[in-house]
Formats: C-alpha cells, sequence, structure tokens
C-alpha cells in the first residue's frame, strides 16, 4: 500500500520562508517523478513545482519562480519544497503527489498517489 505524508506547513509572515517534506512508502522512490501542487479556498488544485527522478530537470509554476525550489533526497526517499519570499497568495493547502500516469504534469488527474496535505498560511 502506498502512503505519501506532507510535513512542514504553517503560520508563517509575508515575505518569510518554509520548507516542506514529503515522503514516501510502499514504492520504489526513485522510480517516479514528483510534484507539489496547491488548493486555495474556492480555487482548483495547481501544479506548483515537478521534479523528474534524478531530480536533473524542474519545472515551476510561473508566479513561484525565483522564490520555491524543488528537490529530492532519494537516498532518504524524501522530496521537499523550498518555499522563500512568501506572499499571502501562496496561502493554500500544498499537496505531494508521484507517480505520473501520462502529461502534462499541471493536471491533478493525471497523478497516482496524493497526501493529504500540508497548510501553509502567510499573514500580511
Amino acid at each position: 500500500q502506498v502512503q505519501v505524508v506532507e510535513y512542514g506547513g504553517g503560520l508563517v509572515q509575508s515575505g518569510g520562508s518554509l520548507r516542506l517534506s514529503c515522503t514516501a512508502s510502499g514504492l520504489t522512490f526513485d522510480n517516479y517523478p514528483m510534484t507539489w501542487f496547491r488548493q486555495a479556498p474556492g480555487k482548483e488544485r495547481e501544479g506548483v513545482a515537478y521534479i523528474t527522478m534524478s531530480g536533473g530537470t524542474t519545472y515551476y509554476l510561473e508566479s513561484v519562480k525565483g522564490r520555491f525550489t524543488i528537490s529530492r533526497d532519494n537516498a532518504n526517499d524524501t522530496l521537499y519544497l523550498q518555499m522563500n519570499s512568501l506572499k499571502p497568495e501562496d496561502t493554500a493547502m500544498y499537496y505531494c503527489g508521484l507517480h505520473l500516469t501520462r502529461g502534462p504534469w499541471t493536471i491533478p488527474a493525471h497523478w497516482s498517489y496524493w497526501g493529504q496535505g500540508t497548510q501553509v498560511t502567510v499573514s500580511s
């Protein structure tokens, strides 16, 4: 059984930083590209960042480029999202996903497994 768990959310002031972590069990972690999505109240879930199996290639939502960095530690089966210069509009539930079944990566239904999410709240 595949289990995905996110950590690291919280309340931070505008301009601050947070690092989210995600662990996955029940599968071979480094066989899968991975992603971070987010969903704010009343809005659709949107793709924030994507990383290939090796970590050599990454893609980002335009509004987070230069502020967020996705990375992975395959030796420890952990995915990260470093978030700097946070803005109130970054407030959302953040989800880790893996096993992309087909492209594009920005479509939530194209991912097989999700965690329960971790809340990020940025105050102004």
